[in-house]
């Protein structure tokens, strides 16, 4: 069984959910990360191809997190099946995931919020559904940038600029200010998310 050494605010793997690494050679956190990048990378241009408009439905998030990480893990893109240190429990994922696309869609068409509140908004709730066993802060954080522009109209956030995987401090400043959304501050993130 694969044994990592987690950064700080990461939602570690199970025994279950490690038996689905489909890359047995790797035994390093860092061997794991450079495959799933690579994967993302991947996915990234599968959507500069398509282009998609219809994304905030649970069809396309699945899809986009099995694009994602779906060469490195057998279960990339089916909603996790265990409880972790962060979402509610496993089983209030699918409705949990439709809400949020609703009122998504409702906040875009009310436009009563800026576009960057309505992304962070929206970022902030699928981090925080945590619906599959990994990857849930790289798939938000691309979701909220197909959301930025195919939705909303708007330039991608810069999330720090870095690999938050690889970037201590700016994951720290990442994760602190998704703590400050948790109790309704949303400035932090907003900060956060143009550095």
């Amino acid at each position: 069984m694969i044994n990592f050494e987690y950064p700080e605010g990461a939602t570690p793997i199970d025994f279950d959910e490690a038996e689905g690494l489909q890359l047995t050679h790797i035994t390093t956190l860092g061997e794991l990360n450079r495959w799933e990048q690579d994967n993302i990378l991947e996915a990234k241009t599968w959507v500069e191809r398509t282009k998609p408009s219809d994304i905030l439905n649970e069809k396309f998030i699945k899809n986009l997190h099995k694009r994602m990480f779906g060469n490195v893990w057998k279960w990339a893109g089916t909603f996790r099946q265990s409880n972790k240190n962060i979402g509610g429990p496993w089983y209030q994922v699918p409705m949990s995931l439709r809400d949020l696309c609703e009122d998504t869609t409702l906040w875009i068409e009310l436009q009563e919020e800026s576009p960057d509140i309505i992304a962070i908004r929206f970022h902030h709730r699928l981090v925080s559904i945590h619906a599959f066993p990994n990857g849930n802060g790289r798939h938000a954080r691309e979701m909220t940038n197909l959301l930025l522009r195919y939705k909303l109209k708007q330039p991608e956030f810069t999330w720090g600029s870095k690999n938050l995987s690889e970037a201590r401090n700016i994951r720290k400043q990442y994760i602190e200010s998704l703590h400050s959304a948790d109790k309704g501050d949303y400035n932090p993130l907003l900060a956060f998310v143009h550095t």
